[in-house]
Formats: structure tokens, C-alpha cells, sequence
């Protein structure tokens, strides 16, 4: 009997499905990228689990009040900053996702968590011989002796060597090179990106086993392939990073084992990623002088407090229009407190070049860090530096009032760790803090021209 063909056609930008070519995606807008694929599904082919089909048992809904409350099994990495992004460490069974632009170091992180623990770990690579691997190995200078290297792609093949390895933890690198006999397409096709992930989701719930996956991703900065890959794994890292410095980080997309806002930070040398336990300390710059337009922030990554340098540049706009030029933080936000400082201030923005830029690469959507902004663009407008051991944590509203922030307790006693002598806080955050406690002076502002009339005049 012939076997049937289905063949359909695939967004290679978002992995929009359609029976028939069209022009224009429905789901991205994009233009000319729907590629068709043949799927074919072929019953007679061995599939990894075809010898134990026999023995399995079927699966009967069970009430909510009869299923035991366990916490789920983790395994604890010596890597502290890996373990929070992950909500404490890797729960059995899970499969991970971690993305990033290519060369930003998401195998060097694998391959270093996968030499520092003690079980068994098959690390597959689609992507790099087993030399290249072993270079890394030895810049990285740790040893695992129970992990092994596979360059094995077809899926079949693989199963086959999980079944005589029997590994505690599997890492495939990439997702994007596996191949399945189910699905007759290339490689890193929208199918086999989907066959592939299905059947490694499997294998992780059946086998109690976690599961990491290298994803590479578009031009857009998304992971890529079919979206439904991201709602099909447990966990969503993204490895973000600038090219220009040596921190990256790591931060956690989706995750239902713990926190989706957690961050982990890194710095890349020449023998591997080293943990920052102090990020506060990376971030800020140290300067002999205080110099105008640099302003501290208060603000929280996940749940976690950080203290970041906000620099600001105001100058007058002698090439046309006024140019907005922001880095690490969201344009139109700047555009609103400038429109603020503008209309409550009574300060003329409109005719200067605006330069905004969050110090050491970092991106920021935290709105608690919109006094620190505010009073850095004060700071060039006015060339008044702001006292050095100063910080500022508090969100703006459109009639230039000071509003609370989710927990000051946390950012306030990351600012008198570091040596802050004063922060800035909305009055309305005061209504609930015990400020005796404290050994930093607390400000308590209700509008920005109260911050105005204290610093800048």
C-alpha cells in the first residue's frame, strides 16, 4: 500500500501553518517566506518507545485530592546563578529551551554546568566535532568523567544510544540540526523542528529524565522555528549579551517551575563563564569625580535588587530636528518623561538633542527606575551633577507625582549594602516601611519639583 503525502507550507519567520502558499503571513506580516514541506508519516518505522508500547499502562483521571503533594525532585548545579534562573536547580523531567545570537556562549554554558556535576550526561552536538568539544572542555579546565559526546543527528540513531547509555541528563546543540525519519524535510525545517521537540518532550516526561535544548534564533532576536516550541518545553531561557562586553545574561523567558522575571549574570573570560554574585558593583561605574548627567537607580531583575548607573547627555540640536537616541531602555517611555519635565517642569526639551543610555548594556523596563532618568536628564539639562551617594527609586506619573514601587524594602537595603548614604523614594511607600531599621537616610517625595528644588537649584 502507497504511503500518503501530506505536504504544506510553513512561515520560515514565525512557523504559520497553511494549507496553501500565500504572499504575505497572516500571523508576522512578513512577505515571500512560506516554503512548503512535505510531512510524511510512515506507521511501519521503529519509534523509540515501539518496544515498551506492550507493558505501558493506561492512564485513568485520578481526583486533585487523592494526587500527593511532592516538591518536585532537583538537581543543584554549583552554578548559583544558573540554579535561579531555573527556580532553584533542574527539576527531573523538564525540558529546557535556551536561546541566543550565535557566539554569545550558550554551548560554553552547557558544556561548563555539564562538566561541574557528577551524573551521567550525554551532551549531543550537531554543530561541533567531538575535538572541538574537547578543546572546550580543557579551556574550561573541568573534567566530568561520566560525560559523553555524540555528533549523532538523525533521531533514530540517538534513541538508540540514550537506550544503551541511560543518561541522568540529556543536552542536545542545536534543536535546528536533528533529523526524524517521520517527516520527510531538511533539516531545520519548521517539521522536523516540531517532530523533533515532540519526540524529546516525550522521552523527558516518560523518562524522568531533563532535557536541554539549543535553540538559534532570527533576525528579530526570536528563537527560531514554530512558536509552538516555546508552549511545548517547561522552561524558556534567553542568553542575551553585547558583543563589546564581557558580561552576559541570562534570563529566564518562561519557566513553571519558579519565576518568570529571574535573571542570571556572567562574565566571559578566557577559561569560561565566572558567576557575578554583585552585579550592583559591575554596573555602576567607578569614577574619581561626580560628573553631570549620571543618576542611580534602584531596580529589581526578577527578584533580585541591582543598582544601575543611568547616563544622560542633553545638548543643544543643531543638525535639524531633535534626535531621541535610547540604549537599554524603552524610547517612547523617554518621550513621556520628557513630555513630563516639559509640561509640569516648565523645561524646553523640545529643541535639544536627547542622548539616553543604561551604563554597561543592560536592558531596563523596570518603571521604578524613572526618577533616576528624570534626574539624569536634569542633570545635563542643567550641567549640576548629582551627589555620588545618591540613588533613586520611584515611578513618574503623567502629572509629574512620585508613585510607590513594588518592594522598596529589597532595593533600599541593596543601596546601603553598597555604601548609598540617601535615597529618593515616593511618599507613598513610606506609609508601610519601617525606616528605623535602616542605616541609609530615606527620602520621602511626593512630585519631582520637590527633587527639582532640592538638587538642581
Amino acid at each position: 500500500m502507497a504511503i500518503k503525502t501530506k505536504s504544506a507550507f510553513f512561515c520560515q519567520n514565525c512557523g504559520f501553518e497553511s494549507p496553501k502558499w500565500q504572499g504575505k503571513c497572516p500571523s508576522c506580516d512578513q512577505w515571500n517566506t512560506f516554503v512548503e514541506e512535505v510531512i510524511e508519516k510512515n506507521d511501519t518505522k521503529e519509534n523509540w518507545k515501539d518496544d515498551t508500547k506492550k507493558n505501558k499502562r493506561e492512564n485513568f483521571p485520578v481526583l486533585i485530592s487523592e494526587i500527593a503533594a511532592s516538591e518536585g525532585k532537583r538537581i543543584i548545579t554549583n552554578d548559583l546563578e544558573f540554579n535561579r534562573t531555573l527556580g532553584g536547580g533542574i527539576v527531573r523531567g523538564s525540558i529546557v529551551l535556551i536561546g541566543g545570537e550565535p557566539g554569545i556562549g550558550k554551548s560554553t554554558l552547557l558544556l561548563q554546568i555539564a562538566l561541574q556535576l557528577k551524573n551521567r550526561i550525554l551532551y549531543v552536538s550537531g554543530e561541533e566535532s567531538e575535538q572541538q568539544i574537547k578543546m572546550r572542555a580543557e579551556r574550561i579546565s573541568d573534567s566530568n568523567a561520566e560525560l559523553y559526546i555524540s555528533t549523532e543527528i538523525s533521531m533514530a540513531h540517538l534513541f538508540n544510544q540514550i537506550k544503551k547509555l541511560q543518561p541522568e541528563i540529556l543536552i542536545v546543540d542545536s534543536i535546528q540540526t536533528l533529523m526524524s525519519d517521520f517527516v520527510d524535510a531538511t533539516a531545520g525545517s519548521i517539521s522536523q523542528i516540531k517532530e523533533c521537540a515532540a519526540q524529546l518532550q516525550r522521552y523527558a516526561k516518560e523518562s524522568d529524565v531533563p532535557v536541554f535544548i539549543i535553540g538559534h534564533i532570527n533576525k528579530e532576536g526570536y528563537i527560531a522555528g514554530p512558536k509552538i516550541l516555546e508552549h511545548m518545553v517547561d522552561t524558556v531561557l534567553q542568553f542575551e549579551g553585547d558583543h563589546h562586553y564581557t558580561h552576559r545574561i541570562l534570563r529566564t523567558i518562561k519557566n513553571r517551575f519558579g519565576s518568570s522575571n529571574e535573571i542570571g549574570i556572567y562574565k566571559m573570560e578566557s577559561d569560561g563563564l565566572k558567576q557575578i554574585n554583585n552585579p550592583s558593583e559591575l554596573l555602576i561605574t567607578q569614577k574619581d569625580e561626580p560628573l553631570s548627567g549620571i543618576a542611580i537607580a534602584a531596580t529589581l531583575e526578577g527578584l533580585r535588587p541591582m543598582l544601575i548607573e543611568v547616563q544622560a547627555l542633553v545638548s543643544p540640536a543643531v543638525y535639524g530636528n531633535p534626535q531621541r537616541t535610547v540604549t537599554g531602555f524603552d524610547l517612547r517611555r523617554l518621550n513621556m518623561l520628557l513630555a513630563v519635565l516639559e509640561k509640569r517642569g516648565g523645561l524646553q526639551f523640545g529643541n535639544k538633542d536627547v542622548f539616553l543610555n543604561i551604563a554597561g548594556g543592560l536592558k531596563v523596563d523596570d518603571p521604578a527606575i524613572d526618577l533616576a532618568i528624570s534626574c539624569a536628564l536634569l542633570s545635563s539639562f542643567e550641567d549640576v551633577n548629582v551627589p555620588m551617594n545618591i540613588c533613586f527609586a520611584a515611578e513618574i506619573g503623567l502629572s509629574g507625582e512620585l508613585r510607590a514601587v513594588n518592594r522598596i524594602e529589597q532595593r533600599i537595603s541593596e543601596a546601603e549594602k553598597l555604601g548609598f548614604e540617601k535615597i529618593y523614594i515616593s511618599k507613598h511607600n513610606a506609609k508601610s516601611l519601617n525606616a528605623k531599621k535602616y542605616n541609609i537616610e530615606i527620602k520621602e517625595v511626593g512630585k519631582m519639583e520637590e527633587i527639582y528644588n532640592g538638587l538642581f537649584v
